[in-house]
């Protein structure tokens, strides 16, 4: 089964992925992804991005997730970068 999701970057990330949003399709069949999952496939894909793995702030459909939260076909994943206030 592929599973496809649906990836938001936001501030710096989006410079660093070169996109706001992408669609991204697992290259081969994974029963049970979890964001973790993604995030390792985002990483070769986008090296940059790894420099802000301690710091992602994670969203699953809106929801605050964990690098264990499962992923389903269609669901929007979002990353941030930590909110700065001043």
């Amino acid at each position: 089964m592929t599973i496809r999701v649906n990836v938001l970057f936001f501030s710096v990330l989006r410079d660093l992925a070169g996109a706001g949003q992408l669609s991204f399709e697992f290259a081969s069949p994974v029963d049970h992804p979890v964001l973790g999952d993604l995030l390792n496939a985002l990483y070769a894909d986008y090296p940059a991005l790894e420099n802000w793995d301690s710091r992602l702030l994670l969203a699953v459909n809106a929801e605050f997730a964990t690098r264990d939260t499962p992923l389903c076909e269609g669901d929007e994943v979002a990353l941030m970068p930590p909110v700065q206030g001043g």
